[in-house]
């Protein structure tokens, strides 16, 4: 995957272009806060096991050797930031939460007015 600097997005912000399944963070604020919620191996480990598809928390707890409770709270974190998205489904008892992937790629920016002035 090329990076074409004329596509990134020109203001500041976490921006989810779904077409390329790519996640732009503008801004260092904005970087700050992304590199803050993937600072985190559980959640790295979460994001990993997502690549092989949609994941039931219960599941993602055994992976992780963690309890459904912490889970939940990471997995949380990651939806902040549009790296994962919940489904729900129905299940035995109820609605059942399955986590997907959104992202193939983050692509970090701090300061994309230096990107534009170099073109």
């Amino acid at each position: 995957m090329g990076l074409d600097i004329q596509r990134l997005p020109k203001k500041e912000g976490i921006i989810y272009n779904e077409n390329e399944g790519v996640l732009y963070v503008i801004g260092y604020r904005n970087v700050a806060k992304v590199a803050k919620a993937l600072a985190s191996e559980t959640r790295t480990r979460i994001i990993d096991l997502l690549r092989h598809g949609p994941q039931g928390l219960d599941n993602i707890a055994d992976e992780v050797n963690q309890s459904k409770a912490n889970i939940s709270g990471q997995i949380r974190k990651l939806e902040e930031i549009g790296v994962v998205a919940p489904i729900y489904q129905p299940g035995e008892r109820g609605i059942k939460k399955l986590v997907e992937l959104k992202v193939k790629a983050i692509v970090l920016v701090l300061d994309p007015e230096k990107i534009e002035k170099k073109e």
